[in-house]
């Protein structure tokens, strides 16, 4: 016989605004980028061609921007936030990208709760982040508002 357990994930009661949760690292490894281009169809040269981006003001290939914005996703589920608990990607608002992600760049997500709203159904709730990804030196390279619904306790 199987017995349910408690997801690990936080419910929407668990979040308070002014909280910030922040993720495990993760490197970013030239696999990525070129995995993520084979999957996306991008094959830009500045993700892409060493030799074009002698030519540019990175040097080297780049990260994909959706490709920090999956990683980030799943820095998220790695933290275990989101664990039995989150029920939709509602919104994403004002996503920026700030500096480069490059191959060797360890990133991790700081997420601060903004808003916290009950909905009309009693078994969810909708939490506003503010997302930042750094990098290891510590500065942003991307950023975004995320709206998530999450489960209520039951």
């Amino acid at each position: 016989m199987t017995t349910a357990t408690e997801p690990r994930g936080k419910y929407f009661e668990d979040f308070e605004v002014g909280e910030t949760l922040v993720s495990p690292a993760r490197t970013v490894t030239s696999t990525d980028i070129v995995n993520f281009a084979c999957l996306s169809g991008d094959f830009n040269e500045v993700h892409t061609n060493f030799e074009y981006c002698k030519t540019t003001q990175f040097g080297e290939p780049i990260a994909h921007g959706p490709l920090v914005y999956a990683l980030m996703g799943g820095l998220q589920y790695a933290s275990g936030v989101n664990d039995g608990t989150l029920l939709a990607l509602l919104q994403i608002n004002n996503w920026r990208m700030l500096k480069p992600v490059l191959h060797g760049d360890t990133i991790r997500l700081e997420q601060t709760v903004v808003e916290k709203k009950e909905t009309s159904k009693p078994d969810k709730g909708v939490i506003k982040l503010q997302r930042n990804c750094r990098n290891h030196r510590g500065e942003v390279v991307q950023e975004m508002e995320a709206t998530l619904l999450y489960r209520r306790r039951p």
